[in-house]
């Protein structure tokens, strides 16, 4: 899908906010995978309250550029290893943060706000040396993408990105669907139910994902994908010789018997290695009317925080996203007519290399 003319809108901004933490050496990892992950794939630093924090490094580890990608809802570190070629191709280092409660990174107790990931980010970014970096927050991660942009000092910030994100409750409760409001009450009033339900729902999964009928049509559902994903991507660039091959779209060479264990560790293993605790949280933190700031005194105005959303998206609907967009000092809003929250993958590689300041054809 083409995208729309991308929208601009600058207001004044408010003096920045900063935060002020410090980060040890590394922790030992906490959770057991169903997979083998790569070292590089599962590390940890410990914050100064003791919590621990886990991060994966994809792409490039002496690249030219740092992104840190914040994952979507309910997800992990993991989930940015669809960048990794992409990444890798392009000098761009990857790091996926955990947020508390997510795979390795244990949860934040009392009650956690937004405001706080900030924190954690820019104890983190001490802890790696890192000066200056882009963020680019996925789905659910969005929210705390914007709460860098406020929280963290401007000059650290490179570019900041949303991809398919989160909306903010504020633009109005009936844009939302009625299961997802009816989570916001169960997390605020219920979490223990919530909680209860989740890790009930996540037993019932890993038993049924465990059969063999349903393993077996797993792996064809897989197949098929991947045959569907060679066909869509010869046609591309038959129309288009010039083209670069995608990666993050690409079909998957691994044994189809590996893909489905990677992609059930990807979906309910690593998100809940440490019980629900985290997406209870998040449940009531992404729904909630205020983010601990207005989104107009955001205080990262070096370039617009860039905005990639699909105009069909019923997980977050597009006019609460143009809600969000034009209450931002300094926003830039592409639009993608007919995309849902499932099919905005396709554009995932283009709106990394705008990010990043990187072409298509711009390689190491």
């Amino acid at each position: 899908m083409a995208a729309r003319a991308p929208t601009q809108r600058l207001l004044r901004l408010s003096r920045p906010i900063s935060t002020q933490t410090t980060a040890s050496a590394s922790a030992s990892p906490k959770t057991a995978s169903t997979t083998t992950l790569n070292p590089a794939h599962s590390q940890t630093i410990t914050l100064s309250d003791g919590r621990t924090l886990g991060f994966a490094e994809y792409g490039d580890p002496r690249g030219r550029k740092t992104l840190l990608y914040f994952h979507g809802y309910p997800s992990s570190r993991i989930e940015a290893k669809l960048l990794d070629k992409l990444a890798l191709a392009h000098s761009i280092r990857i790091l996926a943060l955990d947020r508390p409660g997510y795979g390795l990174s244990t949860p934040q107790r009392p009650r956690r706000s937004l405001l706080d990931w900030p924190r954690d980010v820019e104890a983190f970014a001490a802890s790696q040396h890192l000066d200056r970096f882009a963020v680019l927050g996925l789905s659910g991660g969005g929210p705390f993408a914007v709460a860098c942009a406020h929280a963290l000092p401007p000059r650290t910030l490179t570019a900041v990105g949303l991809f398919a994100s989160a909306p903010p409750w504020a633009a109005g409760r009936h844009h939302m669907t009625r299961a997802r409001r009816i989570l916001r009450v169960l997390a605020n009033r219920c979490p223990g139910l919530v909680g209860a339900l989740t890790m009930l729902a996540l037993r019932f999964a890993r038993w049924l994902v465990g059969t063999r009928s349903v393993a077996t049509r797993l792996d064809a559902w897989l197949e098929l994908a991947n045959e569907q994903a060679r066909e869509k991507e010869a046609r591309r660039l038959k129309a288009d010789p010039t083209a670069q091959p995608r990666t993050v779209t690409a079909p998957d060479a691994r044994p189809v018997a590996e893909q489905r264990v990677a992609l059930l560790d990807m979906l309910i293993g690593e998100p809940f290695a440490q019980g629900p605790d985290g997406a209870v949280q998040e449940a009531r933190i992404l729904t909630d009317d205020d983010w601990g700031f207005r989104l107009n005194d955001v205080t990262y105005r070096d370039s617009p925080i860039k905005i990639w959303h699909g105009t069909k998206d019923v997980n977050a609907p597009i006019e609460a996203i143009r809600y969000l967009a034009g209450k931002l000092p300094n926003a830039e809003l592409h639009e993608f007519d007919q995309d849902t929250h499932y099919t905005m993958g396709e554009h995932i590689e283009a709106a990394v290399l705008d990010l990043m300041g990187e072409t298509q054809k711009e390689k190491k």
